[in-house]
């Protein structure tokens, strides 16, 4: 490489961080203070609003999520800000009218979003136009994500290939994209794929790249070393206490690792650990909504049966509810039936809630005895376009 840049990363803690790891529960007040010190710390951005913290706001906090955004704001004035975006989707779990999705990112855009991250399930180009435009419209950075997939243990095989992917991401720059990130939400991009898959957008798309990944399986630190060493722009991590297990890379490890290298982040190590420790005293109020189901911190199973950390714990509390939870193995056997099924769609929301809530139905009450009426809507097409045909019997049911 003849261009060497400082890694850059983006902080996560405020969203994904706490989705991830506790159920999204984190509340605004204790999130200030902490944003404030961020702020000063020169990150490329924060993460701060998106994904499921505008439905747990109102849900489960009574909290105004547009008042939490305005305060971030407040308390952030320096760094830019980004959001998670379900394109079509927006926040929530279904398509929605395309002057609803309209209106949402113009308001985010006004109350502070810079960045504005919008990924499809399924990976459909025709679900970002409404979005994308409006966040051009507004004069914001629109960065495109790759819903990361496998059909087997490494990257090939007859979807998700590295073609496939420099595909759609030469698609999403034709629609205006500012960058690329590649999301990989069940923490399956191993090392030596991160490193072949950053090597060829850089090369092929010539737009900056973006590493999201989860540490799900134990591989979210190695990977990102890798991406560093091809070259990839930015990656996202969280402040320790809100790292590992299904969450990002921890930060502070991270800025050592690269201390004095090519890539240095030029991050003050010790004014993050300082952070870091500062929410250690925060961290025990939300320590209820930790995953106690294992002594692990990393769950390997996720090598085998693909499943993402959110939809984990949603398989969780389904079969808990129905008081099934000794067919947990069950329901692992099922999904990648199911997912089949659908099309070989990459497991995220929606379409993850989508395959395991129609997966345990089928354990339960026999192969499709029950048909969810998400699963009709994506079998119209409400969804948009799966990478393969779904199956037409299944179709026609």
């Amino acid at each position: 490489m003849t261009d060497i840049q400082p890694l850059k990363i983006t902080d996560t803690t405020f969203r994904d961080g706490h989705q991830s790891i506790l159920a999204t529960r984190m509340r605004t007040d204790d999130m200030l203070p902490l944003i404030s010190r961020m702020d000063e710390e020169g990150l490329y951005s924060m993460e701060v609003w998106g994904g499921a913290t505008f439905d747990t706001c109102i849900r489960y906090l009574g909290e105004d999520p547009w008042e939490r955004l305005s305060k971030i704001r407040e308390a952030a004035p320096k760094t830019n800000l980004q959001m998670l975006l379900r394109g079509q989707n927006a926040v929530g779990y279904r398509n929605y009218a395309d002057d609803v999705v309209t209106a949402f990112v113009k308001n985010a855009a006004e109350m502070g979003i810079d960045i504005f991250r919008i990924f499809d399930a399924l990976n459909d180009p025709r679900n970002f136009e409404t979005a994308v435009a409006a966040v051009k419209a507004s004069g914001k950075h629109f960065q495109a994500a790759l819903s990361y997939s496998l059909m087997g243990r490494r990257l090939g095989g007859e979807v998700f290939t590295i073609e496939y992917f420099v595909g759609k991401a030469k698609s999403f720059k034709d629609q205006g994209a500012d960058s690329i990130c590649i999301k990989d939400m069940a923490g399956l991009l191993c090392p030596e794929d991160a490193f072949d898959l950053v090597s060829a957008l850089k090369a092929d798309v010539g737009l900056p790249v973006h590493l999201h990944t989860h540490y799900t399986s134990g591989m979210g630190s190695m990977s990102c070393y890798k991406a560093v060493e091809a070259g990839v722009d930015v990656i996202d991590c969280a402040l320790a206490p809100f790292a590992l297990r299904t969450g990002q890379p921890a930060v502070e490890p991270m800025v050592s690792a690269l201390l004095g290298c090519r890539r240095d982040t030029k991050l003050n190590l010790d004014s993050l650990i300082a952070i870091g420790q500062d929410l250690e005293h925060v961290a025990p109020r939300y320590r209820d909504y930790l995953n106690d189901t294992r002594m692990s911190v990393i769950d390997t199973g996720v090598l085998k049966h693909q499943v993402p950390g959110g939809m984990l714990s949603n398989l969780i509390s389904q079969l808990r509810e129905a008081e099934a939870l000794d067919k947990l193995d069950e329901v692992f056997k099922e999904l990648p039936m199911v997912r089949k099924d659908l099309g070989s769609c990459p497991l995220v929301t929606p379409t993850s809630q989508i395959v395991g809530i129609q997966a345990v139905q089928n354990v339960l009450f026999g192969r499709y005895k029950m048909i969810s009426a998400q699963v009709k809507d994506y079998a119209y097409g409400l969804y948009g376009r799966p990478p393969l045909p779904m199956d037409q019997v299944l179709r026609e049911k």
